[in-house]
């Protein structure tokens, strides 16, 4: 057995990575120009499909929910469940572990807990998978100094993404560059105007990423995304005096504080010991004396100099601005098609989610419900060719499985914790990039694979290599037979001393030593019955190899027998979720 699975380790690496790319080569900008698709699932395998696009893995509850109410119906029900807070559960865990000695802090595994608790456990599945997608567009990042020794601050940025990620663009664009934790990561906190003499300028970090990454991208785009090109090359959308100009309008900005306007509280955030506790997730506030009084020209629009700086009026300019260009619908549509469907979208898919932002139907720009549905309800959406899809990046892995077979927490507290390693663990872990520019870029083509040659682009594939994917096998191989997440010791005075996350293979043990059905409920479960007859027989081939012994008054007890059976879950979920066939989001 441990050489089949080794050997399916190495073809994760060299054979199975280049199988899923494969699957996308061929044309993975969807379907074809056809008619709208029906809005209810017409099979139970279909409704799974759609969930994979729109939760953290379907379960059997919300395959149902949607069977009965369709594909809009359960879109609309989703936008109507309230909203969990992450900066309430960091707390409160951070309150548990001070009980326990006044020194701890929940620090950030309190923050990544809270995301797996949600993902795993949480109603507003598409409210927590939007703003999952929205946290690798507007990034900040735990691995960040300040932004890491600010747990409960990221806990609220979280919050914050959940907040308007069935709101308007236009204010979470606002939400974003005011939030203390983006100041800090992308330094617009404490900038300051223009000073001739010292030689000062305003710091054009975060103009430069509001525009590159937040809204209109490199290059003028049509509306189905492709460039404008002028001469055969495409046209930038700000040059170097576009950013110089936009800095000015981020100077003046600093700390929630009650001694408002006072210079203390803009370099400290507190003035003679009085300070706004909450003041590290509090929109920032503008202080006149800093802000930048000169006139501002960026992207054709100019505000006019001031007599007084109004760092107010000079943000509500720059980013109506923004929001206004036309470039948004395109740039930000694309990315979340790519975030939850398909890397490489048709020119008719990107066209229709750029109009759903630039009219939601009603006359409203920036809606992101309408945005949503343009997004999921779209026919290439629910195209099911061998072309159309994705591959999932590793925290998605995870969740697809744990949701699967209900994994559930000892501790309550789903303590999944930092899964960075790529050579031990995930490689990812959910507000931990390494740069502002995401674990991968949305444009990544994968050198001298099939999808470079065919000029297509497979994001997740740049945190995809032979350390990570080696990691991949080996950490799941250990969670599936011994639970995910963290150790407990003692939970609620029973002594455990084991892996927070555990399933209930009750159902999957009953049928180990019945291969071809145990491998047809991991199917259903994972592929949705859609296991290629190769794949199976070579997992059954797996499976049979494990022998089961025979109870008898001798030498095999039935713990032995339990044992066996066990390894035989094991081994088949385990070929499973290293197989290309579920690598790949289909």
């Amino acid at each position: 057995m441990a050489a089949r699975i080794g050997r399916f380790a190495r073809a994760v690496q060299w054979v199975g990575l280049s199988a899923a790319l494969a699957a996308l080569v061929a044309g993975c900008g969807g379907a074809s120009e056809q008619d709208a698709e029906p809005d209810a699932p017409a099979s139970r395998a279909e409704a799974a499909r759609f969930l994979t696009q729109a939760t953290f893995g379907p379960t059997e509850a919300e395959i149902e929910r949607v069977l009965s109410l369709g594909y809009a119906g359960w879109i609309d029900e989703q936008f109507a469940k309230p909203r969990a807070s992450h900066r309430s559960a960091w707390e409160a865990a951070d309150a548990a572990a001070k009980a326990v000695n006044a020194g701890n802090s929940a620090g950030q595994d309190g923050v990544i807990n809270s995301f797996w608790q949600q993902a795993l456990a949480g109603e507003d599945q598409l409210r927590q998978r939007t703003a999952f997608a929205l946290s690798q567009i507007f990034v900040i990042s735990m691995q960040d100094a300040t932004v890491g020794d600010n747990p409960r601050a990221v806990a609220a940025y979280v919050d914050l993404l959940n907040e308007h990620a069935f709101g308007n663009y236009r204010d979470l664009l606002q939400g974003v560059s005011l939030h203390p934790m983006m100041g800090a990561y992308l330094s617009s906190m404490r900038n300051q105007k223009a000073d001739a003499r010292t030689g000062r300028v305003p710091d054009e970090n975060y103009a430069r990423e509001v525009m590159q990454l937040f809204s209109i991208g490199l290059h003028e785009l049509n509306a189905d995304g492709s460039a404008r090109t002028t001469g055969g090359s495409p046209l930038e959308t700000y040059t170097a005096a576009d950013i110089a100009g936009l800095a000015k309008v981020f100077t003046g900005w600093s700390w929630s504080c009650p001694a408002w306007p006072d210079n203390g509280c803009f370099y400290n955030g507190a003035v003679g010991g009085s300070s706004d506790p909450d003041r590290s997730f509090k929109a920032m506030f503008g202080y006149p004396q800093f802000h930048s009084v000169e006139e501002k020209t960026f992207l054709g629009a100019t505000i006019a100099a001031q007599s007084r700086g109004d760092p107010e009026a000079s943000l509500r300019a720059a980013l109506d601005t923004l929001y206004q260009h036309p470039n948004v619908g395109p740039f930000i549509g694309k990315q979340l098609i790519q975030r939850l469907v398909t890397s490489n979208p048709g020119p008719q898919y990107v066209a229709s989610v750029a109009a759903a932002f630039d009219n939601n139907g009603a006359g409203v720009r920036g809606d992101m419900r309408a945005v949503l549905k343009a997004v999921l309800l779209h026919p290439d959406a629910r195209a099911t060719s061998d072309t159309a899809g994705k591959l999932r990046e590793p925290v998605l892995r995870l969740s697809a499985l744990l949701r699967a077979f209900g994994y559930r927490s000892d501790s309550g507290l789903f303590r999944v914790g930092n899964t960075d390693n790529p050579g031990t663990q995930l490689g990812q872990t959910p507000m931990r990039s390494p740069s502002v520019f995401n674990f991968y870029r949305p444009g990544y083509i994968p050198p001298g694979t099939q999808a470079a040659a065919a000029d297509l682009v497979v994001p997740e594939m740049q945190i995809t290599h032979e350390t990570s994917a080696a990691g991949y096998v080996n950490y799941m191989r250990d969670g599936i037979s011994q639970g995910f997440g963290q150790n407990n010791g003692t939970i609620n005075g029973v002594v455990l001393n084991r892996r927070d996350l555990r399933p209930d293979f009750e159902t999957e043990t009953a049928l180990a030593d019945k291969p071809a059905e145990l491998l047809a409920r991991i199917d259903d479960r994972l592929l949705f019955g859609a296991m290629p007859e190769a794949l199976k027989a070579e997992i059954q081939a797996a499976i049979e190899s494990i022998a089961i012994p025979v109870l008898n008054t001798g030498a095999t007890n039935q713990a032995q027998i339990d044992a066996a059976k066990r390894n035989r879950v094991n081994a088949a979920l385990l070929l499973t979720v290293v197989s290309p066939e579920f690598l790949v989001q289909k």
